[in-house]
C-alpha cells in the first residue's frame, strides 16, 4: 500500500495523515469548497476538491471519491469517522474497484449496523444483554404488555439510530403509545428506517466502551476500557481512559465480551464495543461501533499503539504483532472534546472566526485539530475545534494537567467548550468518579460557568488596574527622577563653568 486517500477532513484527516507518513505511505485529501485553506489540505501529497460545502455535495460523494482514486492510482481508503465510514455500500463498492477499505468488511458493518441484528447475532455468544424485545415493534399493544412485563422505565430506541436520536424514556403504559410513535418519526426522519424496539431503562448508567483489534487471520485483542459518561444531548465531551470505576476483574470481562462481539460478525479492523453499567457494575452490550472512535487517542496514550497504523497493518493483511498478554495499562489519559458551542445556551454550536486561537504546550498534552488561527468555523460540519488530550502516571495527575491545559488554551471568536471541561474536572463528583450519564443534567446550570467568568472578569480587571497604577506610578517616579538628573547636571553644568 503506496498510497491511501483519505475520505474525510479536519482532525481526523490529519491524524491519519500523519501516521501514513510515518509508513512511508504518500496520502490523497479531498475537500469541499469550505475547506480549501484547511491544514488538511495543505499536509497532504495531493488533494482534490469534490465539490460545495453541504456534505451530500463533497464528503458523502462515494463514487466520485472512488473515481478519484482510480485516476491517481491509489491503493486505500482511510474513512475516518463520520461521513462514509460506516457506509457498507461505500466499503463494497472500494472493495469492488481492487482497493482496500481501511476498515472492516461491508457483512460486519452491515450486521452492527442494525442494534436489533447486532442483539441477535451477540446473543450466540453469551454477551450480556439489556432485557427488552428481540425485534422491531409490530404491534404495539404487545409491545406494551412487554414493557409492562420489563417494568419501567423502559427506553424506546430506533434501531438504526445514533447520538441520542430516535430514542425515548417512558415512564408508565399511560405514555408508551405516544412516546413509541414520536421516537419513530424521529427515526424515519433521521434514517429513513422507522424500526424501533424497547429495552430496560437503566436508571444510573455509566458509558463504558472497549476498544477491539483484529486482523484478518482471526486474532483479535481488546485494548482495555473507556470511561465517555460526561455527555450532552447524547453526544460524548469528556473521555478517560481506564475507568476509574472497572477492576482488573471486571476489565477482563468486558475486555472478552467485546471480543465475542467481534466475533459474533467475524470482525476485523479497528472497532468500539459500547457497553452500559449500572450502579452495582452490572455491564450490558449497547452497540458496536464499525471505525474509528472520535476518542481513541486516550486509548493510545495508555497503551503505546497507534490505532491508525493497526488499522492499516491489518488492511493490508498483516497479522497484529502483539498478543493480548502484550498489552498493559500506562497511567491515565483524559480527552476533553473542545467544541464551537455554547455551554450557557443548551450547547448550541456557535459560527465565527477564530481571531486568537493560541493551544496549550507542554509534556503528555495532545492537540488534534484542523484549525488555525484566522480560520473560520464553517456551519456546514460538525463544530468540533479539537481535541485535547493529556496523558500522566495518575488520574489525578491527569486532571490536573487537563485544569493546566485548558487555562493556557486560547480561544478568542467563538463560543467553546474549555470552561464547561474545567467545570466538570473541578467536580467532586468527577473527581471521585461517582458520576453516570445524567452528570450534565444532575450537576450543570449555565450560571456557574456564568459566575466563574464574572470572578475572572473581576480579576482581570483588578490586575488591569494594578498595572496601569503601577506603570503610572514609575512615570512619575521616572519623571521626577529625570527632573533631579537635570537639575543636577545644571548645577554640575554652573560649577564646572
Amino acid at each position: 500500500m503506496k498510497k491511501i486517500l483519505i475520505a474525510n477532513r479536519g482532525e481526523i484527516a490529519l491524524r491519519v495523515m500523519r501516521s501514513a507518513k510515518e509508513m512511508g505511505i504518500k496520502t490523497v485529501a479531498v475537500y469541499s469548497e469550505a475547506d480549501r485553506n484547511s491544514p488538511h489540505v495543505r499536509y497532504a501529497d495531493e488533494a482534490v476538491c469534490l465539490g460545495p460545502p453541504p456534505s451530500k455535495e463533497s464528503y458523502l460523494l462515494g463514487d466520485k471519491i472512488i473515481e478519484v482514486c482510480k485516476e491517481l492510482g491509489v491503493d486505500g481508503i482511510h474513512p475516518g469517522y463520520g461521513f462514509l465510514s460506516e457506509n457498507d455500500d461505500f466499503a463494497r463498492k472500494v472493495t469492488e474497484a481492487g482497493m482496500e477499505f481501511i476498515g472492516p468488511s461491508p457483512e460486519s458493518i452491515v450486521v452492527m449496523g442494525s442494534k436489533l441484528a447486532a442483539k441477535n447475532a451477540v446473543a450466540k455468544f453469551n454477551v450480556p444483554l439489556v432485557p427488552g424485545t428481540e425485534e422491531a415493534i409490530t404491534d404495539v399493544q404487545k409491545a406494551k404488555e412487554t414493557a409492562v412485563q420489563i417494568g419501567f422505565p423502559i427506553l424506546v430506541k430506533a434501531s438504526a439510530g445514533g447520538g441520542g436520536k430516535g430514542m425515548r424514556i417512558v415512564n408508565n403504559a399511560d405514555e408508551f403509545e405516544e412516546q413509541m410513535q414520536l421516537a419513530q418519526s424521529e427515526a424515519r426522519s433521521a434514517f429513513g428506517d422507522d424500526s424501533v424496539f424497547i429495552e430496560k431503562y437503566v436508571t444510573s448508567p455509566k458509558h463504558i466502551e472497549v476498544q477491539i483489534l483484529g486482523d484478518k487471520h482471526g486474532n483479535i485483542v481488546y485494548l482495555m476500557e473507556r470511561e465517555c459518561s460526561i455527555q450532552r444531548r447524547h453526544q460524548k465531551v469528556i473521555e478517560e481512559a481506564p475507568s476509574a470505576v472497572v477492576s482488573p476483574e471486571i476489565r477482563k470481562k468486558l475486555g472478552e465480551s467485546a471480543v465475542n462481539v467481534a466475533r459474533s460478525c467475524n470482525y476485523y479492523g479497528a472497532g468500539t464495543v459500547e457497553f452500559i453499567m449500572d450502579a452495582d457494575l452490572n455491564f450490558y452490550f449497547l452497540e458496536m461501533n464499525t471505525r474509528l472512535q472520535v476518542e481513541h487517542p486516550v486509548t493510545e496514550m495508555i497503551t503505546g499503539i497507534d490505532l491508525v497504523k493497526e488499522q492499516i497493518k491489518i488492511a493490508r493483511g498483516e497479522k497484529l504483532s502483539f498478543t493480548q498478554d502484550d498489552l498493559k495499562i500506562n497511567g491515565h489519559a483524559l480527552e476533553l472534546r473542545v467544541y464551537a458551542e455554547d455551554p450557557c445556551n443548551n450547547f448550541l454550536p456557535d459560527i465565527g472566526t477564530l481571531h486568537t486561537y493560541k493551544k496549550p504546550e507542554g509534556n503528555g498534552i495532545r492537540i488534534d485539530d484542523g484549525f488555525e488561527e484566522g480560520m473560520s468555523i464553517p456551519i456546514y460540519y460538525d463544530p468540533m475545534i479539537a481535541k485535547m488530550i493529556v496523558h500522566a502516571p495518575t488520574r489525578k495527575d491527569a486532571i490536573d494537567k487537563m485544569i493546566r491545559a485548558i487555562e493556557e488554551y486560547k480561544i478568542v471568536g467563538v463560543k467553546n467548550t474549555l470552561s464547561f471541561g474545567k467545570f466538570v474536572l473541578q467536580h467532586e463528583n468527577f473527581v471521585s468518579g461517582n458520576f453516570d450519564t445524567h452528570f450534565v443534567p444532575t450537576y450543570f446550570k449555565p450560571e456557574y460557568l456564568q459566575d466563574s467568568d464574572d470572578e475572572e472578569m473581576k480579576i482581570a480587571s483588578w490586575l488591569t488596574t494594578q498595572l496601569m497604577s503601577n506603570t503610572s506610578n514609575k512615570t512619575s517616579e521616572s519623571t521626577i527622577a529625570s527632573n533631579n538628573e537635570s537639575s543636577n547636571w545644571k548645577k554640575n553644568r554652573t560649577s564646572l563653568r
